[in-house]
């Protein structure tokens, strides 16, 4: 029986799913605050940051679906559970790690183990709400995990500044408990109907194609770059191919979803891009503790918190183009009030005022794209759908790591003027991204409100139910 929002079931189901996920949003960008202290105590460079955050992305990215697959087969509940165990015990691997490359290793097995997490949360909201309350009910899961992100830089740089930059893997350990306990207690089980195995010659070189390229890209060497590209290349005439795919390419025929999908590729780069180096600029440039570089973007939780759950809702009602056109406009503004941010700069006259407008843009996107995604598709391909956008904009951050400090030529080794004028460069790179994301989504969103899931079933999805992919 679906469950409604506002209901003692609903509040431990997104208790459950905000909790588990919410532990890796908040890993994702703790771990940014704490660069500058990992590279003093394990003697590396701004190449040794950047595998720090892409190991954990690429296998992130590259087992999204297929973690999707296995939950079809034996059950979303139960691989949710997995990836909590798995994302949990490397944590505390990364916590003791003596130096960068035991440090990276450790961090895809976090990566993978979180491959479980997000689009399982998402798969589980799906499947187990009403259509009507589908969108209030990712609206909170949304504003509740963004504020989980939000929250990890100053989280992270007060563990920091308090005692060591281990502790902030440590903290992950508690809250999986927790997140354990409930979902085991309180969240049902589902699985899609079929039993297609999982597509692990399309994981295999998804993985190998997304860690050769971005190895290729952060050591800038011509031939792993190739390499990676060609591997991904091969990864998608396989899917166009095999019976049971990873990733069914039938998904893209729908204008919606391949729109939403560019506008996350776009928006989640320049986002992807900006905490990197924000935090790396307010410590390195402007000589802000880690304690201090997180709370600089408290003002962005505390927009997610009140507006994201309100902007689900709306979208809800009137339809996604608005909010998902003029939120990515409002992010990239942020961006490029951020280029005011330098050594000797004032705090509420430059970062305030570039987080309040980064904080409301992000509000105004987050959940409606998000909810269009899975308002795309039927109710069986959810699971697969979510696993899409959120491997859609992990890829697109892994990219932009890779991609943008050696573009804009960054070196934490030289003066603060010359790193800020750096991030500034790569900052309106970021803001073009956002305003391209915000085209993408004007024109290829529908006006009218979001489609609900059963309409588009039969356009998107014509083969068997063994073939429908949930995660």
């Amino acid at each position: 029986m679906p469950v409604r929002f506002g209901t003692p079931a609903a509040r431990w189901i997104i208790f459950a799913t905000v909790l588990g996920s919410g532990v890796a949003f908040l890993d994702g960008t703790v771990v940014n605050v704490a660069l500058p202290a990992i590279a003093e105590d394990l003697d590396t460079d701004i190449g040794g940051l950047q595998w720090v955050i892409n190991a954990y992305l690429v296998t992130l990215t590259s087992l999204l679906l297929f973690a999707g697959a296995l939950g079809d087969r034996y059950g979303r509940k139960r691989m949710y559970l997995i990836g909590l165990v798995a994302f949990t015990a490397a944590s505390v691997v990364c916590a003791f790690a003596p130096n960068v490359a035991a440090l990276s290793l450790a961090r895809a097995v976090q990566g993978a183990g979180a491959a479980f997490l997000v689009p399982g949360s998402l798969a589980i909201i799906g499947a187990t709400f009403a259509d009507e309350d589908r969108g209030r009910a990712v609206g909170a899961w949304s504003g509740l995990t963004g504020v989980a992100s939000a929250l990890g830089p100053f989280i992270g740089g007060w563990l920091i500044d308090a005692a060591s930059w281990r502790y902030v893997f440590l903290i992950n350990v508690p809250l999986a408990a927790v997140a354990v306990a409930v979902t085991m207690k309180h969240v049902p089980e589902t699985r899609a109907a079929g039993d297609a195995r999982p597509d692990a010659l399309g994981a295999a070189l998804a993985s190998l194609g997304l860690g050769v390229l971005c190895w290729g890209l952060i050591e800038q060497q011509i031939v792993p770059g190739v390499l990676g590209a060609a591997a991904l290349v091969l990864f998608v005439v396989v899917e166009a191919r095999i019976p049971h795919p990873m990733l069914p390419l039938s998904l893209f025929r729908s204008r919606q979803f391949s729109g939403a999908n560019a506008t996350t590729l776009a928006v989640y780069a320049a986002l992807g891009g900006a905490f990197f180096l924000l935090v790396l600029e307010l410590q390195f440039a402007m000589g802000y503790s880690a304690l201090e570089a997180g709370s600089a973007l408290l003002p962005v939780t505390v927009l997610m918190l009140l507006l994201s759950s309100r902007m689900g809702a709306l979208s809800q009602r009137i339809g996604p183009r608005g909010p998902m056109t003029l939120g990515p406009i409002g992010v990239g503004l942020g961006l490029l009030m951020f280029t005011r941010v330098g050594p000797g700069a004032s705090y509420l006259a430059t970062v305030f005022p570039a987080a309040l407008v980064f904080g409301l843009g992000l509000a105004t996107t987050v959940a409606p794209l998000t909810a269009t995604v899975l308002g795309a598709v039927s109710k069986e391909q959810m699971g697969i759908a979510s696993g899409v956008n959120n491997a859609v904009a992990r890829l697109a951050g892994l990219l932009a790591v890779a991609v943008l400090p050696a573009a804009v030529g960054l070196d934490t080794s030289g003066s603060g003027s010359d790193l800020a004028d750096a991030v500034d460069t790569a900052l309106a790179w970021s803001a073009g991204l956002c305003f391209l994301g915000a085209l993408i989504a004007f024109v290829t969103v529908r006006q009218g409100a979001v489609v609900q899931p059963t309409v588009a079933a039969s356009v998107l999805h014509p083969c068997s139910d063994e073939q429908r992919l949930a995660s």
